[in-house]
């Protein structure tokens, strides 16, 4: 193939993401396990060999994305997700496969393995977490990457433009509801409501995703292989991440 050609494809692949052969079109989504969300989904789920670039307007993808791998797994299939901020814990021991790169090249080492990772035709999803945010032929490598491997591929990014599908989602902070304590008073979380917006061609819709709140001690690391954030300010988060604020 000649130089012109390939440029055109890379540039065709960048500028309309949307454009795929009939074979990608067909292939199944992804399902995420949860129902309303796969009901605003394009075909019921995550698209197979496509970019989706999530961004968090305040909080939630980390939860959702986590119980959309879990549920994959449960299926019989495979996930990965790429921790490149290290904010995940050890309760991920189990589940999705879970990739840590290290090192002063981190961001650039955590492209690197989502490429190996999904063109290895092995992964039904695959997961890149805040802090790699591709760019440029960055995402036009990984795009071509999950399209060999025919696996539905997920960047948690702030630049979510030029992507095949499109997601913000944020928590609803008047949705946790609350354990009592013995005077009544608000003891645990429960759990919380995540909005979700989806965008592509022809598409703009909304999901509420209802997820359970996982509780721990706020002021130290919950692995000890990560940061301690003692001292920083930090909310009740649903079960698979925290929130940012």
């Amino acid at each position: 193939m000649s130089a012109q050609l390939h440029a055109l494809r890379e540039l065709l692949t960048e500028r309309f993401p949307g454009a795929a052969p009939l074979v990608q079109r067909t292939a199944t989504p992804v399902a995420t396990g949860l129902e309303t969300l796969d009901r605003v989904l394009p075909g019921g789920g995550l698209p197979r060999g496509k970019l989706t670039a999530w961004a968090q307007q305040s909080g939630g993808a980390s939860a959702v994305l986590r119980a959309a791998c879990r549920s994959v797994v449960a299926a019989g299939a495979r996930a990965a997700w790429i921790d490149v901020e290290e904010t995940v814990g050890v309760e991920w021991q189990e589940g999705p496969l879970l990739i840590r790169p290290a090192g002063p090249e981190s961001r650039l080492n955590a492209l690197r393995s989502a490429e190996v990772v999904l063109a290895s035709g092995g992964f039904a999803l695959v997961v890149l977490s805040a802090g790699a945010d591709p760019q440029g032929t960055e995402r036009v490598r990984l795009t071509r990457a999950a399209r060999e491997g025919n696996s539905a591929f997920v960047a948690l990014t702030d630049n979510p433009s030029l992507a095949a599908l499109r997601v913000t989602s944020r928590i609803l902070p008047h949705s946790f509801r609350w354990e009592r304590g013995p005077f009544r008073e608000p003891a645990a979380p429960i759990d919380a409501t995540v909005e979700i917006r989806v965008r592509t061609l022809g598409v703009n819709a909304r999901a509420a995703v209802v997820l359970p709140v996982a509780s721990y001690e706020l002021r130290l690391s919950v692995d000890p292989t990560l940061v301690d954030r003692r001292g920083s300010s930090r909310g009740a988060d649903p079960r698979g991440g925290r929130h940012r604020r």
